[in-house]
């Protein structure tokens, strides 16, 4: 009987359910947004390191040398030399040391310096080397080449065989364009990671470019590099960061990555705060719907009870209305945070790189739409103690 009264008054009152259950979907569809970015954003950045354990770099602070060769955001703390790279290179706990230089850019994109072997068997990922697109391949040392992340040769429309010309610095200047002439042999496959968002050169390319400063043949902005044991790690901080004075060594880089989101906690927190509050306001207008209807609804209420409806079953109906009006509204939530999340996925891919999933499996996929309905239920209970006062003489009695 609960359920069919449920039915009956969700169908009378189509227009007032349908705004509500709107509101509460788009008050889910916040949250779940909030939460879910958040959380894979962390887990994400921290476990993007392109298949590198550290970085080598000027003296300065970590996380602006991991976010400047990792992630390929912020400026360079300053250069290295020569001498330093094949210091590191050399040494008996590094496996892998992957040079880079940076200065230039095409129309915004980071144009990036570095060696052959970078693409040439590197697994950026355990048994996940960089694939070529078909018809592409690794750029040559000593030669005007030049191999595409995948998401900039999409958004540039480049192909192989497409021919550019590089701008001096790491933002635009259309006065700054370089006499060089590069021709793009290589695009890469999707990675999901900054790599994609980068246009790779040969790394004496941006060292001897066209009014560079005759220095940076020899200096260096970063090495990537792949270290033989995790403790070997903890020893060259002790070297390099403890003992030095010149250089600094970022290890490791997903705990340095963590940070960053420790110093912006605060945005997460506000961002958590007013999703929260949406979901209460959005609670409230299921009170406020409901109860507004109360009036129009003591008749048939009254009515009902006469034909032997307990009280505790007009109580439940009202109730269940309520809940029922957020499991709906909750329903649609999803489709909400579909468009959502996306949408700002797209936006960190476009400014990072960092690819993420949006719609993989997250618990709040399950304790979200749960607390939205529970929130309604309670919303429900001032018009359902309301309705379980009607008093059955007094509201079907004849006016005089």
């Amino acid at each position: 009987m609960i359920w069919n009264l449920i039915y009956r008054s969700l169908r009378q009152h189509a227009l007032s359910t349908f705004v509500t259950a709107a509101s509460i979907a788009l008050a889910c569809g916040l949250l779940l947004t909030v939460w879910v970015v958040k959380t894979q954003s962390q887990s994400v950045f921290a476990a993007t390191n392109s298949g590198f354990d550290a970085v080598l770099g000027a003296r300065g602070s970590k996380l602006q040398l991991v976010l400047n060769a990792i992630f390929h955001l912020e400026a360079s703390p300053g250069n290295i030399n020569a001498a330093d790279f094949e210091m590191i290179s050399s040494h008996p706990a590094v496996k892998t040391a992957i040079p880079i230089a940076l200065g230039d850019n095409f129309f915004g994109w980071r144009i990036v310096g570095t060696v052959e072997p970078l693409f040439a068997g590197f697994e950026r990922a355990p048994g996940k080397p960089y694939v070529f697109a078909t018809g592409g391949r690794n750029f040559k040392i000593g030669t005007l080449e030049a191999v595409v992340g995948a998401y900039a040769a999409r958004q540039l429309g480049w192909k192989v065989g497409t021919h550019f010309k590089p701008y001096h610095g790491l933002a635009f200047d259309p006065k700054a364009q370089h006499e060089e002439l590069y021709t793009v042999v290589g695009i890469l496959e999707p990675t999901g990671t900054p790599v994609d968002r980068v246009i790779w050169i040969p790394l004496e390319g941006v060292q001897t470019m066209s009014g560079h400063n005759p220095l940076a043949a020899t200096e260096l902005s970063a090495v990537l590099i792949q270290l033989r044991a995790p403790t070997a790690g903890l020893m060259l901080d002790m070297m390099i960061n403890k003992q030095g004075k010149r250089l600094t060594f970022a290890y490791p880089i997903g705990a340095i990555v963590a940070e960053l989101f420790n110093k912006i906690s605060w945005v997460d927190q506000v961002l958590t705060l007013l999703a929260w509050l949406v979901a209460v306001v959005a609670a409230g207008s299921v009170l406020v719907s409901i109860y507004n209807s109360m009036s129009a609804r003591q008749r048939d209420i009254a009515i009902l009870r006469a034909l032997g409806a307990h009280r505790r079953t007009i109580f439940g109906a009202v109730v269940g209305e309520a809940a029922v009006i957020g499991a709906v509204g909750s329903a649609a939530g999803f489709a909400v945070f579909a468009v959502l999340a996306t949408f700002v996925a797209s936006i960190i891919q476009a400014q990072t790189g960092v690819l993420l999933d949006p719609l993989k499996w997250n618990p709040v996929f399950w304790w979200g739409p749960t607390v939205f309905v529970a929130l309604c239920a309670i919303g429900g209970l001032v018009p359902a103690l309301k309705a379980y006062g009607v008093s059955v003489a007094e509201t079907i009695a004849p006016v005089s």
